[in-house]
């Protein structure tokens, strides 16, 4: 049997949306899920013998098989989402981090620990406390002889789905030229990434790598692309779309007002959120029609179901989105078994990571930086 060049454990697997990314040329080890209902969607897409469902927690280090070259974790962000409590990487989800971040160390004794890391979150871990969670994982990354960077990639550059995530890269491996830079550059190292480091103590910044990052090819899809066919899904009737409009602040009428008036077909995504105004929480309902949804969410988050809305002829209908076009919008393909449940399925969508940009990132940083032949720390 011919061996893939590249292997990886793959940590909050979900469905399974950072192995698919990385592609044919990786081997995943190990994979681990605490969510019985994603562990199934992994094991009906991706086979289920190098998955453990549980809480990272529980899992003894001896369960890892063999040395991987990458370990990804995509661990929970709602203590530290913008939609969340905002706890930072002590709260009651995020901090299973540390239960991730126990077995690297216990890897590291034992000699196999990875040579490279990517620990992927939303962008709020890089302000989250004041930047002191930022910090604190920074340290255990350069306690444990990595060297550290972070990007933030917003997936819209590949998807039509407006999704900014932080990517913490780290590495034993000495990087090749060209893979990293004197400064930031943008688009991949914004404010935040900029402050985060900037605050980080003198010791850590000289363990700090600023990444290089190629942009992708521009988008060739947007949302009308993504979605199926009208008299495919069932609408709302017109006092349930008519309830979701009378949300809308100012801005977001006007831009329905506009659609509206233009006549010719549009598409666009609408979510709710709780606004604070004038002291008060306000449900509202923000719409777009920049040909990209808003960020998907699980069922429990602020913004937590989209709903598409179409303009045409001076009406408007709306509807909610489909788990099949979430999935889309997640980039996995249309044979990808979703979850039966449609909760499941928009839990699964909305937990998890895009699949572009993971094989994005293994394309020219990842893959380039293992097959370097120079170690940072002694193994």
């Amino acid at each position: 049997m011919s061996r893939a060049p590249f292997t990886a454990y793959e940590f909050f697997a979900g469905g399974g949306m950072a192995s698919l990314g990385l592609g044919d040329g990786w081997r995943t080890l190990f994979a681990n899920d605490f969510d019985p209902a994603k562990a199934a969607a992994y094991r009906d897409n991706l086979g289920g013998d190098d998955l453990v469902c549980g809480d990272v927690w529980d899992i003894d280090p001896a369960r890892l098989p063999g040395r991987a070259d990458l370990a990804w974790a995509s661990s929970p962000c709602q203590d530290l989402s913008l939609a969340g409590r905002r706890e930072g990487l002590s709260g009651a989800r995020s901090s299973a981090f540390w239960g991730f971040w126990r077995l690297i160390e216990a890897l590291n004794r034992e000699g196999r620990a990875p040579r490279t890391l990517v620990i992927e979150n939303v962008t709020g871990l890089a302000n989250s406390h004041g930047g002191q969670d930022f910090a604190a994982l920074c340290e255990a990354l350069v306690r444990e002889g990595y060297a550290v960077g972070a990007l933030e990639v917003d997936a819209a550059l590949f998807l039509p789905q407006s999704r900014p995530r932080l990517f913490v890269i780290a590495t034993r491996q000495a990087p090749p030229a060209g893979l990293t830079r004197s400064g930031p550059t943008p688009p991949f190292h914004g404010r935040r990434v900029v402050e985060a480091h900037a605050r980080l103590p003198q010791a850590l910044k000289a363990q700090w790598l600023w990444w290089s990052l190629p942009a992708p090819p521009l988008r060739n899809q947007n949302l009308a692309g993504a979605l199926e066919p009208d008299g495919a899904v069932r609408w709302h009737s017109p006092a349930e779309t008519q309830r979701l409009f009378s949300h809308l602040g100012p801005i977001h009428r006007a831009r329905l007002d506009e659609a509206l008036a233009g006549g010719e077909r549009k598409v666009g995504a609408l979510f709710r959120r709780t606004r604070i105004e004038e002291g008060r929480r306000v449900q509202r309902s923000e719409l777009r029609f920049d040909g990209v949804a808003g960020c998907l969410r699980t069922p429990g988050g602020g913004s937590s179901r989209q709903f598409i809305v179409l303009a045409e002829g001076g009406e408007a209908r709306s509807r909610p989105i489909t788990p099949r076009e979430a999935a889309r919008l997640m980039g996995l393909p249309d044979d990808y078994r979703l979850p039966g449940s449609t909760t499941a399925a928009l839990h699964l969508a909305g937990d998890g990571v895009a699949a572009p940009v993971v094989r994005h990132l293994a394309r020219h940083i990842i893959e380039p930086l293992l097959s370097a032949p120079a170690a940072i720390a002694a193994e």
